[in-house]
Formats: C-alpha cells, sequence, structure tokens
C-alpha cells in the first residue's frame, strides 16, 4: 500500500479544516482527488508530503508514517503544489540541478537531461525560470517533483495555466507515470479526470462523500435523463402521463428533457405515448450520467 490514511483531522484555530478521514491509495493507481475550493484538498496533500503535521490521526506512506520517518517519506514522494514555487532568477537546466543535488541523485547531469527531455522543456532549457510562460513553469514543477523518481507523485492542479496541447501531453505523461508509480491529483477540471484517473475521492467539508471508481460512481446514479424532439408543440402536463417520469424540463416547444428515477429504460414508455398521441418522435437521446453532475449533487451545501 503507498499511501494510507487513518482517521485523519486537521484543526486551524477553531476552523475544523479535515474530519476523521480516510483511505487508501495503491501502487500503480491514479487517483483524482476532488472537492469544492475550501473542502480540504490541498490540507490533506500537504500532510501527506510532510509540509504540516495532521492534529490527529495516522498518515503512511510506503509504510513509513509522515509523523516519526518525515525525510523517508519526502525522499519517496515528489509534490507540486497549487502556487508553484520555483526560483525566477535561475535558468531551467540550473534549477533542476539545484534540485537533483538537494536530493543527492547520481548520474545528476544525465537525471536532469531525462527530465528536460521527458516534460518537454528541450527548447527552453537555457531560459530564466522567470522568462517562461505560465504553462513552462508548470512543466518545470513537474520535472522537479519526478527528478528524484519517486514512488509517490501527488499533484495540485497540475495542468493549471497549460494550453489544450500541453495538458494532452501532460495527461499522457502521468499517464505513463501512473503505470508504475501512485499518483494522487487534484483537479477541477472533470474531463482530466474521466481521461486519467483509476479511481476518484471526493471531499466536501473535511469529509469524504466518495471514494470509488469513477465508472462505478456513474452507475451508481439511478436517475436517468432522455432527451426528446417531437415534431409539434406537446404541453408539460400531457408529458406528466408517461409512465415512471419523476420530472420534465423544456428546452424549447418541441423539445424537452424527460427524467426517471427508475432502472427502467423509459425510452419505449416515451415512443408509446407518442404513438397514442399522433406524435413524431424526430431525436431521442439518453443523457450519460457525468462526474461533474455527480461532483455537484455530492458536494451541494
Amino acid at each position: 500500500m503507498s499511501i494510507e490514511v487513518s482517521d485523519v483531522s486537521k484543526i486551524y484555530g477553531k476552523q475544523l479544516a479535515l474530519n476523521d478521514v480516510s483511505f487508501r491509495v495503491d501502487k500503480g493507481n491514479i487517483v483524482g482527488f476532488l472537492g469544492p475550493n475550501g473542502a480540504g484538498k490541498s490540507t490533506m496533500m500537504k500532510i501527506i508530503s510532510c509540509y504540516i503535521p495532521q492534529t490527529k490521526g495516522e498518515v503512511k506512506v510506503c509504510g513509513y508514517d509522515v509523523v516519526e520517518d518525515p525525510m523517508f517519506v519526502k525522499s519517496r514522494v515528489g509534490y507540486l503544489p497549487e502556487h508553484n514555487p520555483l526560483y525566477p532568477d535561475m535558468y531551467v537546466k540550473e534549477y533542476l540541478e539545484f534540485i537533483g543535488g538537494i536530493h543527492r541523485i547520481p548520474n545528476k547531469a544525465t537525471r536532469v537531461d531525462e527530465m528536460i527531455e521527458r516534460v518537454g522543456l528541450t527548447l527552453e532549457r537555457k531560459k530564466k525560470i522567470g522568462a517562461l510562460s505560465k504553462g513552462y513553469r508548470q512543466r518545470v514543477g513537474l520535472a522537479q517533483a519526478m527528478i528524484h523518481d519517486p514512488e509517490v507523485l501527488i499533484l495540485d492542479e497540475p495542468t493549471t495555466g497549460l494550453d489544450p496541447n500541453q495538458i494532452v501531453e501532460i495527461r499522457n505523461l502521468i499517464k505513463d507515470v501512473g503505470r508504475e508509480k501512485t499518483v494522487m491529483l487534484s483537479t477541477h477540471i472533470m474531463q482530466e479526470v474521466d481521461a486519467i484517473c483509476d479511481r476518484v475521492i471526493i471531499i466536501n467539508h473535511g469529509k469524504i462523500v466518495a471514494n470509488d471508481e469513477s465508472i462505478n460512481l456513474k452507475s451508481q446514479e439511478m436517475r436517468q435523463v432522455i432527451k426528446v424532439e417531437f415534431d409539434k408543440k406537446v404541453a408539460v402536463n400531457i408529458l406528466k402521463s408517461i409512465k415512471y417520469v419523476s420530472t420534465i424540463k423544456k428546452v424549447n416547444d418541441t423539445t424537452w428533457l424527460i427524467a426517471s428515477e427508475s432502472e427502467k429504460d423509459i425510452r419505449p414508455e416515451i415512443f408509446e405515448f407518442a404513438v397514442s398521441h399522433s406524435l413524431s418522435v424526430l431525436t431521442i437521446h439518453k443523457e450519460e450520467n457525468k462526474l461533474e453532475d455527480i461532483f455537484k449533487r455530492l458536494t451541494k451545501d
């Protein structure tokens, strides 16, 4: 087990930032750690990375306690915080050599060159960090997080400031790294979670409200929504006669979103309704459950 969090709470003054949080993450997993602003995501990541201590509970990384063995844990963890702290007056290669020296990496020059190529900084290697765009500075942050070949990567908003092409490149890099390491990343971009994460943990007000594979979370949502377009106007009170329907939302005079809490597919019921009311169905589509909608439901105040 790479990360074990047991009954962890964190109190800042009178504010309870984390409330008895527990979860486990295995090696080779990429986990999306999600939650609204102020939910406790960054606090949990800082505790795992030994930047701050928990108020109570236990956290182990690669079998070692973050309080009792912080130096060992830090040597096994690569951390990219939300606000990427860099030295703007240092050159890219110079900075990575500096970080490599802190970690006492053997063959430092070779490893620095490998990381520069891997994160796509080859053309920027001789530039000062302060002269880089936000996207390239984020790549420098990723390089410093991975330069010592850690077993666990903690990434807080890793694609912030990247353009669409860069996002795809970094996603592929994270997926590649995740085959042999443990990756825990925080993001507000649900498409990113769908694209690269094996598992999703959602936190709200300092408590875990979901912890499962993304596909399982979606399948647990019993509610189905059917978008249907008829060939002519139809009144909402007539649509309510369709069997198993719970709510109806108007898109325009002929198009409707029809929701049901039933497990039964209600599309045959809609077709029967159309025939009995001399309507033609021009289009009908079953909307997929989206992680974004599940997130909103679970984190709603």
